[in-house]
């Protein structure tokens, strides 16, 4: 499958909602949610191996949500904790290094905690002169809100007559989102069955093709992988036209 993948058109951006994780540790490991969180994270380096390998430049993860705060306090504690550590080690993985891999984390950073920010620091730091590609983290993200705070800077620089309202364009809001830098995802793929879009990239997700399927995310394999992008390689993008 893969040299027949290899032949069709690449997406240049993937977007991964990483849905299962505590389902995964209880009807598979039999253990906790923690432990369903840690083979998660796991999974996400593996993932973006098998990105870099098909040469995708931009990859966006869905690792913690504005909503997932509301969880139990140990389990929300536990995830942050695995975030710090996660980051760490990717901005010293020399395969991050070799690729020229950047790493940017978005979303309302405000609301975690310090250690984490710390670590999103340093590694937005290790990684910021690279180019070649794009690994995006979504952390303390809910689209609405990203939404809204774009309207928010947008209404300011009209009450500051630095924009008119008749030059507010489609350009101008995606200017203001957290994404500005980042093309749109071509690819949106959510893992675990589940077949919502659960407040992610609401704006960007316009055009973009989306694919579910029922398996774990740490349970996601090289194999489904492969199988998302066959399945966006048969589709025809129309843009509406």
């Amino acid at each position: 499958m893969l040299k027949e993948v290899l032949e069709g058109p690449i997406p240049k951006h993937i977007a991964m909602i990483m849905d299962g994780n505590r389902r995964y540790a209880a009807e598979i490991l039999e253990s906790s949610s923690n432990e369903g969180h840690k083979r998660g994270e796991e999974k996400i380096e593996e993932m973006l191996e098998w990105c870099l390998e098909l040469n995708i430049p931009y990859v966006t993860v869905y690792a913690f949500s504005t909503e997932n705060f509301k969880r139990d306090k140990n389990e929300v504690n536990f995830i942050m904790q695995l975030s710090e550590t996660a980051l760490y080690r990717m901005a010293d993985n020399k395969k991050i290094h070799e690729n020229k891999v950047k790493i940017r984390v978005f979303g309302d950073l405000s609301s975690l905690p310090e250690h984490v920010i710390k670590a999103i620091a340093y590694a937005e730091e290790r990684t910021a002169s690279y180019s070649d590609f794009s690994f995006n983290v979504a952390m303390a993200y809910g689209s609405r809100q990203e939404i809204l705070s774009a309207v928010k800077d947008i209404a300011r620089k009209v009450a500051n007559q630095e924009l008119k309202v008749e030059d507010i364009s489609e350009e101008t809001f995606s200017e203001h989102l957290y994404t500005s830098d980042l093309p749109d995802p071509d690819l949106i793929l959510r893992t675990s069955g589940e077949v919502r879009i659960s407040n992610f990239l609401l704006w960007q997700l316009a055009y973009s093709e989306l694919y579910f399927t029922d398996v774990y995310w740490p349970g996601f394999r090289y194999i489904d992988f492969l199988r998302a992008i066959r399945s966006y390689q048969q589709r025809v993008r129309r843009y509406g036209e």
